[in-house]
Formats: C-alpha cells, sequence, structure tokens
C-alpha cells in the first residue's frame, strides 16, 4: 500500500488559542501553508495510506478520540 507524508502545522491566534492543521507534504500542501502565518510550525510528519488512516493519527496526537466518516473516498487508499 502506497503511503504519503503528511505535515501537521500548529499556529497561534490573535487570542491565544493554538489552531492545528495537516496538509500533505511537499508541493501538493503550497496552498495550505500559504494560508499559514508566519510564526506557524511544523510540529509532526505522519504517514498514512488514506485520508482516514491520517485522520486518525492526526486525532490521536490531539486526544480527539477516534475520526468518524461516512465518505467513501476518504478509506480509498493513496494510489
Amino acid at each position: 500500500m502506497a503511503t504519503l507524508k503528511h505535515e501537521v502545522w500548529e499556529e497561534i491566534d490573535e487570542s491565544g488559542q493554538v489552531l492545528e492543521g495537516m496538509c500533505i507534504a511537499g508541493p501538493t500542501g503550497d496552498g495550505f501553508r500559504a494560508l499559514l502565518s508566519p510564526g506557524a510550525r511544523l510540529v509532526s510528519t505522519i504517514e498514512a495510506g488514506s485520508h482516514f488512516e491520517a485522520m486518525n493519527l492526526f486525532y490521536a496526537m490531539y486526544e480527539r478520540g477516534p475520526y468518524l466518516s461516512s465518505l467513501p473516498a476518504d478509506f480509498t487508499p493513496y494510489p
């Protein structure tokens, strides 16, 4: 099964709240990274074989419980 590398980013908004986000590493994530503030920091990378797997790992990092989805595309393995 193919895996893709994902980046987990954090930035602090004007109220001091930490905002977390994740994108695919490399050029595919350029649009997401362009939206980050200059103070944002890369906190981790995740290897995953599908969107569903990546989101479950991301949710586990932030202790949010399991990621739930009813979208079939979320379970499709990456090519």
